[in-house]
């Protein structure tokens, strides 16, 4: 009899230690064939030529094939559509940006699709900073004459963004709700259209970040006001913040880009990825690509992409409502 009890009691001993490295057990498979990440940006894209540099260190570290399948278009509910009801077992993720997380939700009410309740954040890739960009040409020499014709001129100064519900957009109705000006908004289909506008005046400004302006910038057809961050970029130490050259203090506008998965990512594969994406991102290759496009790197657990969204979210939401702005 105490034989068998003794057999019983290291039967269980046994039971509950092989639960208890089950978790590391699956960070340790994880991942056995290949994965694929979708993303909703289009090839050649910044968020797109990154996600491939980080997909092709992931493959060496893995020793598994990785896809990056791209479905850019309608707001990126082509790409999450074609997503979301897959298996949430690590071999379908996601590329989204911080748009398509917090504004989305607002941009389509009647789709009453909120992103992060259909998807679960795994890890970051990178955030990137915006500047005020306005032609050489500009008779405006900083943010405050830019703020100042606004002023005396309601509707009258314009600025385009690479689309309606777009940071650059959003940004532009922030410095308006933050300055108590009214201007006219014009959205590209193109991003080299956006930039070639501002270059010869047919719009007076937009947002720009370094990689989609870097050919116009470069020409010498445009230059920027500001930068809308809390410091100024180590690339372009001469371009001051938004505060330094007169604009509404506090406005940051920026935009984070991570990956995704299907709702009910198990944790244990959710850090294995997190921990893995961080990894590689920490190769110099990536890390030069990063400081080339002034893109921020960064560290943060599914948890924190989550509280950041909300963050964004509380912002893009009052901008969206105050204007009623709708994509459907």
């Amino acid at each position: 009899m105490k034989k068998f009890r003794r057999h019983l009691l290291i039967s269980a001993f046994c039971a509950v230690s092989s639960a208890a490295v089950l978790p590391v057990q699956a960070q340790a498979t994880y991942p056995t064939k290949a994965v694929t990440i979708t993303t909703a940006f289009a090839a050649g894209s910044g968020p797109d030529a990154v996600l491939r540099q980080v997909s092709d260190k992931l493959s060496k570290l893995w020793n598994q094939p990785v896809l990056v399948n791209n479905k850019p278009g309608g707001g990126g509910f082509i790409a999450m559509d074609s997503v979301q009801r897959l298996p949430a077992d690590g071999y379908n993720l996601l590329q989204l940006d911080s748009e398509h997380l917090a504004a989305v939700p607002y941009l389509y009410k009647s789709k009453n699709f909120v992103t992060l309740n259909t998807f679960d954040p795994v890890a970051p890739l990178f955030r990137t900073p915006f500047f005020i960009a306005v032609s050489t040409e500009s008779k405006w020499q900083s943010l405050k004459d830019l703020v100042a014709d606004a002023k005396s001129s309601p509707g009258k100064v314009s600025f385009g963004s690479w689309g309606i519900g777009s940071p650059g957009h959003l940004g532009g109705e922030e410095i308006e709700l933050l300055s108590s000006v009214d201007m006219t908004h014009v959205a590209f289909r193109e991003v080299s259209q956006l930039y070639t506008g501002v270059a010869t005046g047919d719009i007076q400004w937009a947002f720009a970040s370094i990689p989609s302006s870097a050919g116009v910038f470069k020409s010498g057809k445009i230059r920027y006001l500001a930068i809308a961050a809390p410091k100024r970029a180590p690339q372009m130490p001469n371009v001051p913040t938004v505060a330094e050259a007169g604009g509404p203090k506090g406005l940051d506008v920026n935009s984070f880009v991570v990956l995704v998965a299907p709702k009910g990512l198990p944790a244990d594969v959710t850090a294995r990825i997190n921990a893995d994406v961080q990894k590689v991102m920490a190769d110099p290759d990536i890390k030069a690509r990063y400081n080339t496009f002034a893109f921020e790197a960064l560290n943060w657990s599914p948890d924190e992409i989550r509280k950041q969204a909300e963050i964004k979210s509380k912002t893009y939401g009052k901008l969206v409502v105050r204007k009623n702005i709708r994509l459907e």
